[in-house]
């Protein structure tokens, strides 16, 4: 079980309810890496041409819910093998099992905000990538209820 939400040195969850979100679902060892303040995706995904100012993540495991989320303060273009945010150890957890392209955009960003309140899996998970606002986020409760208000 996650605490982060329970701690007394938690980042407020004070992001503008207005604010677009892109929700993405995390395995372990790529969760790891946003609380290390970096997401990766393939330049080919769509979500690296989207306008959104928030990343939210759901987590595979352990707890199968979106958890947190946090405000992206730069997206970086990076191809395998040349320096950037990601290490080849990144690259190999991170982009190798899902693609074969060789230029990713890595979105990065400061501490992840715990949501007070889980938004808890009642479907298949998240696939792809998803947009809502940061309203809608603290107002779900379960997946299907945030996928009616957000654009899958």
């Amino acid at each position: 079980m996650d605490l982060d939400r329970f701690a007394t040195d938690a980042p407020a969850d004070d992001a503008p309810g207005d604010a677009r979100v892109c929700v993405v679902a995390t395995q372990p060892d790529t969760f790891e890496r946003c609380r290390a303040g970096f997401y990766p995706a393939p330049r080919s995904y769509d979500r690296t041409r989207t306008e959104f100012a928030y990343m939210a993540f759901y987590r595979t495991a352990p707890v199968s819910a979106i958890t947190h989320y946090a405000r992206v303060d730069a997206r970086t273009e990076q191809t395998r093998g040349e320096p950037g945010p990601m290490d080849e150890a990144d690259w190999a957890a991170l982009i190798e099992p899902f693609s074969e392209e060789r230029v990713a955009v890595v979105f990065e960003f400061d501490e992840l905000v715990p949501l007070d309140s889980p938004v808890e899996n009642d479907l298949n998970g998240v696939r792809g990538a998803w947009y809502c606002t940061v309203a809608n986020l603290r107002e779900a409760t379960t997946l299907s209820g945030l996928r009616e208000s957000a654009e899958t």
